[in-house]
């Protein structure tokens, strides 16, 4: 089977979490034996380091970046209110893209071509266009979700009206392009539900989690020091939303209950209020050289999201490293977890205290859930046994 995948972004270096979600797809692809290639957009926000790429890899996927500049223009999203366009979207769409795809397109046939998020979908009509290969909405969130969480989380009404605006317009993309693609994989049951919802067909709809490749995550002694770790880009509303609730509304008990808990808090753009001295007893340290040794450093991992839909593909990383996680209920939507066994849940201040004071209580607990944790993964997440799923998924549909 030929592939092609379109990127909102370089999958490698791996950096967040989209990032590991679509690296984890094409390395299972090539695995069983596909041929792939990249088309991928960079940005101001995501550069295209090909420094820090393999040379095989790059040679292996044939991969293309094109600039596009994604970056805010405050005019061209106020016009946007007069438009029946989306700005989230529009401003990912470059005609040095899409002359790109074309020429490609007109090149070379492929069978299936795979757009990595919505993000990625205002070059359906070129690709539908120039060529018979099956096109597949990889959608790792139900976007118009997150923009109407946020608005309906905000206090300030013109950020409510503009955020709920936003939602609307997606929510309207979202279901012209269900009926425009002939499949669409979802990341997490949650989501796969909602498109149900949503009237996409059962042919043309499968569920494949973020995989990992469990020999790649090895599992080291856990630190003497009992410590909270958030690991995410604060440039994502989502996480900045919780980890803002979290710090204003929740650690304030947990420093006065536990003194000498520490939080240590690491990803991009980490606001420079986010101190030890306005929140004492938090570590801040920015981008970290590599995730897997940070996550592995430190003892729970604290996942406070309040508005997201999706999987959060950190979450899969720190259990494949048999961490404990410490999440709400949102932040651990998508996956298919036994509450406060695989996943410790805590959507109120007291949540949080009396999951804590266990654990402090029972220090066993840390080595106990680094084999649940461990076995969890390897269960549900192994990427070779979903990447053959989603060849079946892919065959079947070029028998259409």
């Amino acid at each position: 089977m030929k592939i092609l995948q379109l990127c909102n972004k370089p999958p490698r270096p791996n950096i967040d979490g989209g990032c590991l979600a679509m690296d984890a797809l094409t390395k299972g692809f090539l695995d069983s034996g596909h041929e792939v290639k990249i088309l991928s957009i960079h940005t101001p926000k995501h550069p295209f380091l090909k420094h820090k790429i393999d040379s095989d890899y790059l040679e292996t996927t044939k991969f293309e970046s094109i600039f596009v500049d994604t970056r805010v223009n405050i005019v061209d999203a106020f016009s946007n209110l007069l438009t029946q366009d989306s700005y989230n979207l529009s401003r990912f769409f470059s005609p040095d893209f899409d002359i790109r795809l074309k020429k490609l397109l007109q090149r070379e046939k492929f069978d299936i071509i795979q757009f990595e998020s919505l993000f990625m979908t205002p070059y359906l009509p070129t690709a539908k266009r120039h060529s018979k290969g099956k096109c597949v909405l990889r959608s790792h969130n139900l976007e118009y979700l997150i923009w109407k969480r946020l608005a309906e989380g905000t206090k300030n009404v013109a950020k409510k009206f503009y955020l709920n605006h936003l939602a609307k317009k997606l929510e309207v993309f979202e279901l012209d392009v269900i009926n425009q693609v002939h499949g669409i994989v979802t990341i997490s049951e949650d989501d796969y539900k909602k498109y149900e919802l949503l009237k996409a067909g059962k042919n043309q709809l499968i569920n494949i989690p973020f995989g990992i490749n469990v020999e790649e995550y090895s599992i080291k002694e856990p630190p003497e020091e009992l410590s909270l770790f958030h690991l995410g880009s604060l440039e994502w509303p989502p996480n900045l939303e919780g980890v803002t609730w979290f710090l204003e509304e929740i650690w304030p008990a947990i420093r006065n209950e536990f003194p000498n808990l520490k939080f240590y808090l690491a990803g991009r753009k980490i606001p420079a209020e986010f101190n030890s001295n306005n929140y004492p007893g938090i570590t801040v340290l920015g981008e970290v050289p590599d995730a897997k040794e940070f996550i592995s450093s430190k003892s729970i991992m604290l996942v406070p999201i309040l508005s997201a839909g999706g999987m959060r593909v950190k979450v899969i990383e720190g259990l494949a490293l048999g961490k404990i996680v410490l999440s709400t209920s949102l932040g651990a939507e998508g996956i298919d977890f036994k509450k406060n066994e695989d996943i410790l849940i805590a959507d109120t201040k007291q949540e949080f205290l009396e999951h804590l004071k266990r654990i402090h209580q029972t220090p066993s607990m840390i080595n106990e859930q680094t084999a649940v944790s461990r076995d969890f993964v390897c269960r549900n997440f192994d990427n070779k046994k979903l990447s053959v799923k989603l060849s079946e998924f892919y065959s079947k549909l070029l028998e259409e």
